[in-house]
């Protein structure tokens, strides 16, 4: 079975074609600058590329150019769109309407328009996408949706439930959602592969660490608690996000530099973080090598990241009664040694001990632990695209 496994954004459209027989990767590229003018770069494993500026107006002619760029030219790798089975689709909000991967249905499309409000720079793209493909497709592909905050929907009402007037939750559910699911969810279910065993009587920390960044608590398998809320803001320091903050300082600058509430949205998320507090850049790099060169504000701003990331790790150690892993995933978590180093050490007063030598390393699984370290340690690169294109497999094999 061949699974197309697509990421659509506002102007952006991401996608992987995966062969499930063997669950390796057959093609990905990317559409960008969609509304725009259009960008676009398709490549193969083995090296083959192509990459263009034609123009693209809508998601529908980036669909185009996707399957141009598997069916024709240097990067072919099958005759035509009937060669691929089903196509799954990712979701950032699938507020409380859906706690599943399920099947594209009119119906299912209606309840992702209803939480285009609590995700607007997101569902309303993944919709555009989703109908996008159906044009080009067409409707007889059978089509899946895998909601990014699906894997937190355990998660008991004392972590979900803001302490604002209970009203706003039964009028407008604002809650914690939490993100980064499907990865979070790839990562436990590789962790439990890794160690041989369920992870039922487990308590296990995975730590996405990225230009966006979440922690979840999981416990027998289930997340009780996570970093991220109602929206992708909350939670701890990143590369342009602010994380939490006093809701009243925000309040008070916006009245002290008079921002509109758009404004203000765009201060907390896109000119904060990493970025804000360094001046640098929101890319942790960039940001590491500002504090080699002795730039103190670049300093500070992995001060923050180090301390608020060992903060949110030692606050679930406690919610989970204990800890037997801590996984690192994502582009900072899975490549940054410097980050997960600091991050430990701070962690020693509990047992954690690492092994600096196997700690060098970029990309790769690997336990980093020493097998004297209390609490194992690991880096575990995330696979997104294959949890989706696993769970699109299981629907459509059970139609």
């Amino acid at each position: 079975m061949k699974i197309l496994v697509v990421n659509c954004g506002s102007s952006s459209l991401k996608y992987q074609l995966i062969d499930m027989s063997t669950e390796t990767l057959i093609a990905k590229g990317l559409c960008e600058r969609i509304g725009v003018d259009g960008h676009f770069e398709g490549t193969t494993p083995d090296g083959r590329k192509t990459e263009n500026d034609n123009l693209l107006p809508n998601h529908k002619i980036a669909f185009m150019e996707v399957k141009k760029a598997l069916t024709e030219g240097e990067t072919k790798v099958i005759d035509s769109l009937d060669e691929i089975d089903a196509i799954g689709h990712r979701i950032v909000q699938g507020g409380a309407l859906f706690n599943d991967s399920v099947l594209v249905t009119d119906e299912v499309k209606k309840g992702i328009e209803e939480l285009i409000d609590l995700a607007p720079l997101h569902n309303e793209a993944h919709l555009q996408g989703i109908n996008a493909c159906q044009e080009v497709f067409g409707k007889e592909k059978p089509e899946v949706v895998v909601f990014d905050n699906a894997f937190h929907s355990t998660m008991p009402p004392k972590a979900f439930i803001f302490p604002v007037p209970y009203e706003y939750y039964e009028k407008y559910k604002v809650r914690r959602y939490g993100f980064h699911g499907t990865s979070h969810r790839y990562v436990a279910h590789r962790l439990a592969e890794i160690l041989g065993e369920s992870l039922v009587g487990k308590k296990v920390i995975v730590a996405h660490i990225g230009n966006g960044s979440s922690l979840s608590a999981i416990k027998d398998g289930k997340v009780i608690d996570t970093t991220m809320g109602l929206t992708p803001l909350d939670g701890f320091i990143m590369g342009s996000r602010c994380g939490g903050v006093d809701p009243s300082a925000i309040t008070y600058i916006q009245a002290k530099e008079d921002l509109s509430p758009a404004e203000t949205d765009q201060m907390m998320n896109k000119k904060s973080g990493l970025l804000g507090i360094s001046g640098v850049s929101s890319d942790l790099r960039d940001v590491e090598d500002a504090a080699a060169n002795g730039n103190e504000r670049a300093k500070l701003a992995l001060d923050l990241l180090y301390y608020q990331l060992t903060k949110y790790i030692g606050g679930f150690i406690a919610a989970l009664g204990g800890l037997d892993a801590l996984c690192f995933t994502a582009g900072i978590g899975e490549n940054s040694a410097s980050t997960r180093l600091q991050v430990c050490k701070n962690l020693e007063y509990i047992g954690v001990k690492i092994d600096e030598d196997k700690n060098n390393c970029s990309g790769k699984e690997v336990e980093i632990s020493t097998p004297d370290s209390k609490i194992k340690v690991f880096v575990i690169p995330t696979n997104e695209e294959l949890m989706i294109a696993r769970d699109t497999k299981e629907i459509v094999e059970n139609l």
